[in-house]
């Protein structure tokens, strides 16, 4: 997940994600000519490392996305839940994949009640569609979420902190 608060960790952040990871480009507060100058930048990066690019916003922004978030669109589509009528909002719309949050306290909402491991579970219980958990995600607190069945993690902090803190890949969308 990308927002204006990573600066130029972006970069790192990007060059840090597994292969075959994946990138949801966000960048809400830019406008729409710097959006896309920027989208093109991450595209570049996504394309040399195989790296997945969902687009979020209803602005086509360039070429090289994979897919798009919270809306309808062709390739990819990924949706947020932070309940479980959300996650069905979600697979009726015809999502791909779920990123089910604020899975743990996170800066990027912060205050927001999380759901914690007992309440993701329940929430995710038979959803026919991959679930990516985030909110306050890190790969140790992914590996804790493995016996649920989540499909992978992302974050943001996690990949824009220290190499000796360096997140292992517990799944491929992070």
């Amino acid at each position: 997940m990308t927002d204006e608060r990573m600066d130029e960790s972006l970069w790192t952040a990007l060059e840090r994600l597994p292969r075959g990871g994946g990138v949801v480009f966000r960048h809400y507060g830019l406008g729409l000519a710097d959006r896309r100058a920027l989208f093109a930048k991450v595209a570049r990066i996504a394309r040399r490392r195989r790296l997945v690019l969902i687009r979020a916003g209803a602005e086509r922004l360039a070429r090289g996305e994979s897919g798009v978030h919270a809306q309808r669109g062709a390739g990819l589509r990924t949706w947020p839940a932070h309940s479980r009528r959300e996650a069905m909002a979600g697979v009726r719309a015809g999502a791909d994949l779920l990123f089910v949050s604020p899975v743990f306290p996170t800066r990027s909402h912060p205050g927001a009640r999380s759901l914690g491991q007992a309440r993701l579970g329940l929430m995710i219980r038979g959803l026919p569609v991959p679930i990516i958990a985030l909110g306050g995600m890190n790969a140790r607190r992914a590996a804790s979420l493995q016996p649920l069945g989540i499909y992978g993690w992302a974050a943001i902090d996690a990949w824009t902190t220290t190499p000796s803190s360096s997140p292992r890949e517990p799944g491929p969308i992070s």
